[in-house]
């Protein structure tokens, strides 16, 4: 492969930032606020910091089982968008809408019967005399309140990512910043008690979070149901939840092993976080404040995976299958390049934004430490990342679903739990040795990738 066939023309990469641009201002808007509404929580104290993150390990698992209940629809819409077909467009969006609901019911069934179960498998006894009883209080009301925030959550999903794969990302991401920025006063104010505000702590933050998530719904369903001459497909979308069965069909063949692959991939991050906190509540601190941070940073690879999935699958629904190959080497191409550059100011400010947090010095060395093997290996995820959303966008359900979440459980998970249980080896060393797992994943996305087999039209005529 020549150098030169991985850098794309001048509006190649218009293209590229015309999409990417309002998804990666959108992450990084979001993902600052996040990293504030952290510290802010993590002023309270390491212990309400450590049961928020437990909590939010749990949520972790909703929020990805509603990405990948939305994923299977989401091929299809972006296809049928290129394809110019509008009640395919509302199909989608209608199987999407059962899709979230029936997430939230069950979630929401499993939160409020088993949270107190889930939550005491990250709480062990560390060296620095932390309350594994406070930690626990602290998640579990925590956890309760942001169950509220479930159902807005879901069906934001639904009508962001619709509006994406149709190429608006403007309007999301515009609902996105104003409902993040809420949350952020809105936490200043309920967290600290300010302006006649009641003190709260970590349950303020939390009530923020809902008053956010109900605007943001808000704002993208007046925007879309007011504009129907630009948006034609919401045209009715309501009036008739039938569905035409072959296409139903497609999309659960499509799309189970997706939502099946978002849910163990979710569990398995959470999971593998279980295996960091035996060695004790310091490194759940450590652990959280970390991928906070690290969120910020991966912004880049968030946007690059969501811009492959949009004009990738659009020059596939559009029959251009050549274009759609050539075109996915130079995002990734792109992507890795761009990763570089942010995994060596990660690596720069690492230590600074570690220390912005009022916690103890340990878990701000372990957090550091983390930070530094993270800038190592994005570039790596960078390419990962690429992989999966190239081999999704093709409807390669399943094979995205070996590569992701079975890689994830056989290597990942399966290490981390052998090497904290059955070994005295430091938790950053633990680390270092689990993170290595992504260079054997990179190898075989690389030969995925290369075979071009996921280079297929899925809306073709003669398939719907």
């Amino acid at each position: 492969m020549k150098l030169g066939s991985l850098i794309g023309t001048k509006q190649f990469y218009k293209r590229v930032f015309a999409v990417m641009a309002p998804v990666l201002l959108q992450n990084v808007i979001t993902n600052f606020v996040s990293l504030l509404d952290n510290i802010m929580v993590g002023q309270v104290g390491t212990e309400p910091m450590s049961g928020v993150a437990i909590a939010n390990q749990l949520l972790f698992v909703f929020n990805l089982c509603i990405f990948g209940a939305l994923a299977g629809p989401g091929i299809y819409t972006s296809q049928f968008y290129g394809k110019g077909d509008d009640e395919g467009i509302r199909h989608t969006m209608r199987i999407k809408i059962l899709f979230a609901v029936g997430s939230v019911v069950l979630f929401g069934l499993i939160y409020l019967f088993a949270g107190g179960t889930l939550i005491n498998a990250f709480l062990h006894e560390g060296n620095e005399g932390l309350s594994l009883q406070n930690t626990f209080n602290y998640s579990f009301n925590y956890l309760h309140v942001m169950m509220i925030q479930m159902l807005p959550f879901a069906l934001m999903q639904v009508y962001s990512g619709t509006l994406r794969e149709t190429s608006d990302r403007v309007l999301p991401m515009a609902a996105s910043i104003i409902a993040v920025f809420i949350n952020l006063v809105g936490n200043y104010i309920l967290i600290f008690g300010k302006f006649g505000a009641p003190k709260l702590g970590v349950i303020g933050a939390a009530i923020a979070t809902v008053i956010a998530r109900f605007v943001e719904l808000f704002i993208l369903i007046i925007y879309t149901h007011t504009r129907k001459r630009k948006f034609t497909f919401i045209k009715g979308i309501y009036r008739s939840f039938r569905i035409p069965g072959t296409l139903f069909k497609q999309i659960l063949k499509k799309g189970s092993p997706l939502l099946i692959n978002e849910v163990l991939w979710s569990a398995g991050m959470a999971t593998l976080n279980q295996c960091y906190s035996v060695r004790g509540l310091e490194v759940v601190s450590a652990t959280n404040i970390s991928s906070t941070i690290c969120n910020l940073f991966f912004c880049a690879l968030f946007a690059s995976g969501s811009t492959i999935a949009i004009l990738t699958g659009q020059r596939l629904g559009a029959g251009k299958i050549e274009e759609a190959i050539e075109e996915n080497k130079q995002i990734t191409f792109f992507s890795v390049i761009m990763c570089i550059v942010v995994a060596g100011l990660l690596a720069i400010f690492a230590p600074m934004l570690a220390n912005i947090y009022n916690t103890t010095d340990t878990v701000k060395h372990l957090a550091t430490s983390f930070l530094y093997v993270m800038s190592v290996y994005m570039p790596i995820d960078a390419y990962i990342n690429c992989c999966y959303f190239t081999l999704r966008t093709g409807g390669k359900t399943f094979i995205t679903f070996i590569f992701d979440s079975g890689f994830l459980w056989v290597f990942y998970v399966s290490l981390a739990f052998i090497l904290t249980r059955f070994t005295g080896l430091p938790i950053v060393t633990i680390y270092i040795l689990v993170n290595c797992m992504g260079i054997l994943k990179c190898a075989l996305g690389f030969f995925m990738k290369r075979t071009k087999s996921w280079a297929v039209n899925l809306v073709a005529d003669d398939k719907v």
